[in-house]
């Protein structure tokens, strides 16, 4: 004890734990699963249910799981069918299914199982599909959203009715922003406001876990016009009597908005009809379809098409970074833009 603090412990102390220090309570593990998105916990909560019912069988304890389960486990996803392709997982789905093995162990509080063996069988894997050209050896990006291919989609929509109008500002704001879909799905009313010189949208940027201003200016074309589209669907909205709560609601077939959803008559999802993240990838996914895009088209198309869009325009890494809300040095910025050089700044071209 010191003078200062008489229940300080003196300099050189022996400080020992107990079992209190090293305990969380219910609330706080709560909290921490709360800190990662719903995606993720879904995606690992089926990557965990597929791990125990492998375990069950081959009679091992998933959980502590030991070194050797999770190798084992890795090398019957890279030679077993999965029930949804036919053909064994591909080496990124394994990679999350190894992370949800990790974080659950972590969760529980137990020791978390070495998964270097693991790795290296990985490793292999992605060799063998590589010597033998498969497809599953390459990363699978989604298509970007150019100008051309967005004219297109917003070509598809019928903006005399209300969901017309929805996706028409989904898309655009989902370009101009540079938008994840859980970050559209997460705009409220209030969020976009109408300035002399465009749009000012509060975004809340989840990777960066802060909130940022982002501004939309005016398109030339009024069909393509972000400014224009919001204008359009906030006053469509407010004669139905909505001029607060979420931008992006659903919307049934007879033009109601934000109905409530109901399964076995119970009600589910959002009961303000906000729309979640997978509906808004949807509007992407089926516009594209109706355009006649080829490719893979993901609610991240919008994103990789903003950037790659800025970059051949000469806009600079740091001005695209900051307006799309990517973390400084941030790797997948810099492959968006390696794909927007590789023929505009080939070093090939003039030797």
């Amino acid at each position: 004890m010191t003078a200062l603090d008489p229940a300080a412990p003196t300099p050189g102390a022996l400080v020992v734990h107990t079992a209190a220090d090293h305990a969380l309570s219910p609330d706080a593990r709560a909290a921490i699963a709360a800190g990662v998105p719903a995606s993720t916990r879904r995606a690992y909560a089926t990557d965990w249910r597929a791990f125990t019912a492998w375990c069950h069988v081959a009679g091992r304890l998933p959980l502590p799981a030991t070194a050797e389960t999770v190798a084992e486990y890795v090398t019957h996803l890279t030679t077993a069918p999965s029930a949804r392709t036919g053909r064994p997982l591909a080496p990124p789905t394994i990679e999350r299914a190894l992370a949800a093995i990790r974080t659950t162990h972590h969760t529980a509080d137990v020791p978390v199982p070495q998964t270097k063996a693991a790795r290296k069988i990985l490793s292999g894997y992605r060799m063998r599909l590589a010597l033998a050209h498969d497809v599953a050896a390459r990363p699978r990006k989604a298509d970007p959203a150019l100008p051309d291919s967005l004219r297109a989609m917003l070509a598809t929509l019928d903006r005399a009715r209300l969901a017309g109008q929805r996706d028409a500002v989904l898309l655009l704001l989902g370009y101009g922003c540079a938008a994840r879909v859980s970050e559209l799905a997460a705009l409220d009313i209030a969020d976009v406001r109408e300035t002399p010189e465009g749009l000012l949208v509060t975004i809340y940027r989840r990777k960066l876990k802060k909130f940022t201003e982002c501004k939309v200016g005016y398109g030339t074309n009024p069909a393509t016009c972000p400014v224009r589209a919001v204008r359009a669907l906030l006053e469509a909205m407010a004669a139905r009597g909505r001029t607060n709560g979420p931008l992006l609601v659903r919307i049934d077939r007879h033009g109601h908005a934000g109905v409530q959803i109901r399964r076995a008559g119970r009600p589910v999802g959002d009961p303000s009809g906000r729309m979640t993240p997978d509906a808004v990838l949807d509007v992407v996914t089926r516009t594209a379809a109706a355009a006649g895009l080829e490719g893979r088209w993901t609610g991240h198309s919008l994103r990789r098409g903003f950037a790659t869009a800025a970059r051949r325009a000469g806009k600079t890494l740091e001005r695209i970074g900051r307006h799309g809300g990517w973390a400084d040095n941030s790797t997948a910025l810099l492959g968006y833009l390696d794909d927007a050089d590789d023929w505009t700044d080939n070093p090939v071209v003039g030797l």
